[in-house]
């Protein structure tokens, strides 16, 4: 198996519990990793036979910067489900890690994230 990764995208939303996340906004990192073959890309040079990134950051970002949500589970499964509908034929599996870096909670850590793997098992 082949993957695309579009490595941590930044994005400013609203997602939260407590009332100052959904006031005050904070920056988000999305990390996204498709498993998709890119061999038939590789050797055609064509852009229909593999996964264009561009839309799959468009996506993140509008989930980010979109409608706001309490968890980042939430808006973790909304971008996996959201890039599994778009390209049904081309990715198998997506990986899907949200990081909240600067989480307005008390104490001494990098940040808070959640990471999830979704996909098509027959």
């Amino acid at each position: 198996m082949d993957y695309i990764h579009l490595n941590d995208m930044e994005f400013y939303g609203y997602h939260g519990v407590l009332p100052e996340e959904k006031k005050l906004g904070q920056r988000f990192r999305v990390t996204v990793s498709l498993a998709v073959s890119l061999e038939d890309a590789g050797l055609t040079d064509d852009l229909e036979k593999t996964v264009n990134y561009a839309e799959v950051y468009d996506l993140c970002k509008m989930v980010i910067e979109g409608e706001p949500v309490k968890l980042i589970e939430t808006a973790a499964e909304i971008i996996a489900s959201g890039i599994l509908e778009s390209y049904p034929e081309k990715v198998s599996g997506i990986r899907v890690v949200l990081v909240k870096p600067d989480p307005p909670i008390p104490g001494h850590y990098a940040s808070v994230s959640v990471d999830i793997t979704r996909g098509r098992f027959e």
